[in-house]
């Protein structure tokens, strides 16, 4: 009987969180283990802003270097919901196009701000058309949206996130898993997110934080339950991509920075919680 290792999860990052030169993301990426970048910026300039000459030199440069794009991480739907539909359609089509050019089948999109003084419930509908509109946009585009459980978005806590995934009922729209983005709302992501929403999560992003005061820690040292997810998403039979998004350094609203050296803490941390869950990453 042949006995069969099991399948490595894929390990990739946000590069622009080591530098803005993706040839040293890449170079750092590839010294911690990570075949694959997520692309969310280069040469300091947003990925839906990349002209097309940058687009191909960074393809250019990530072929030379063998490495592959696990997504495009999009700011689209980090804006207020009064804006219309199509503002933020003109940007996903842009980041479909860095899809393209960069061979990528995932795209990260937020659900949208609304004001301090407005409840949820009330922007609800015009949230979940345009999350219906991109979903449809990318279907056709034959991508992936990845939901990320921003904090200040209609999306941040779990029961908010799943009524987006029902209510759209999209194979083209799932669900990104931010552990510290919930913790820092006040959840408990494995407790009161992880049943609720494993049926959509189909992309791991490796960041922790702790109840206190919501500051961003190495995986698997804050309250985001990182060991008790990854020992999960292991049963429950995942194989996909976990992507570094430290924060060590400094975080703002389209991103956040580390730095490599806090980059290179922010991976060992998580395999030591990979290791500990018996989790293999390539």
């Amino acid at each position: 009987m042949v006995s069969h290792a099991p399948e490595a999860w894929l390990l990739s990052g946000f590069g622009d969180e080591i530098d803005d030169d993706p040839a040293v993301q890449v170079a750092v990426l590839q010294a911690l283990g990570a075949r694959h970048i997520e692309v969310r910026s280069a040469w300091g300039t947003n990925v839906v802003e990349l002209s097309d000459d940058q687009l191909r030199d960074l393809a250019r440069l990530l072929a030379d270097k063998k490495m592959k794009v696990s997504a495009i991480a999009s700011p689209v739907g980090k804006v207020n919901v009064s804006l219309p539909v199509e503002h933020e359609v003109r940007r996903l089509r842009r980041a479909i196009h860095a899809a393209m050019v960069l061979d990528a089948k995932y795209i990260r999109v937020f659900s949208f701000y609304y004001p301090a003084a407005t409840s949820p419930e009330s922007v609800r509908e015009d949230v979940i058309a345009r999350m219906a509109a991109l979903a449809a946009v990318a279907e056709e585009a034959g991508m992936i949206l990845l939901h990320e459980n921003e904090k200040d978005i209609f999306g941040d806590v779990p029961d908010r996130v799943l009524d987006i995934m029902e209510s759209v009922n999209s194979p083209a729209l799932k669900v990104a898993w931010d552990a510290a983005n919930f913790v820092q709302v006040g959840v408990k992501p494995f407790d009161e997110a992880y049943a609720k929403l494993r049926p959509y999560l189909e992309y791991l992003q490796v960041k922790d934080a702790v109840f206190a005061d919501g500051h961003v820690v190495p995986a698997g040292e804050g309250d985001g339950d990182l060991l008790r997810t990854v020992e999960s998403l292991k049963a429950d039979g995942y194989v996909g991509f976990a992507s570094l998004e430290p924060h060590l350094a400094a975080a703002y609203e389209l991103g956040g920075f580390s730095g490599p050296a806090a980059f290179g803490v922010a991976a060992r941390a998580f395999a030591k919680v990979t290791t500990e869950a018996g989790v293999q990453t390539s």
